[in-house]
């Protein structure tokens, strides 16, 4: 991987987008959020390339809204 990608790249993307869902089913919120974080985890992994991950973690700061 040389750069991140941003355009939509998921085949069956409301299919992954409901499994996304159900796997959240029935979980406290810290239960979610500790599978979030399990899951970039594992994502951070799969895609191992320090400069893409530093460029997905701008970029999703970024789109946060900001507090006031």
């Amino acid at each position: 991987m040389t750069r991140l990608e941003t355009a939509p790249n998921i085949a069956g993307p409301d299919d992954f987008y409901a499994e996304l869902l159900a796997a959240h089913e029935e979980l406290s919120r810290a239960e979610s959020d500790a599978l979030n974080a399990r899951l970039v985890l594992l994502l951070a992994n799969h895609v191992g390339d320090r400069k893409i991950l530093s460029a997905a973690l701008d970029a999703a700061r970024k789109a946060t809204p900001q507090r006031r």
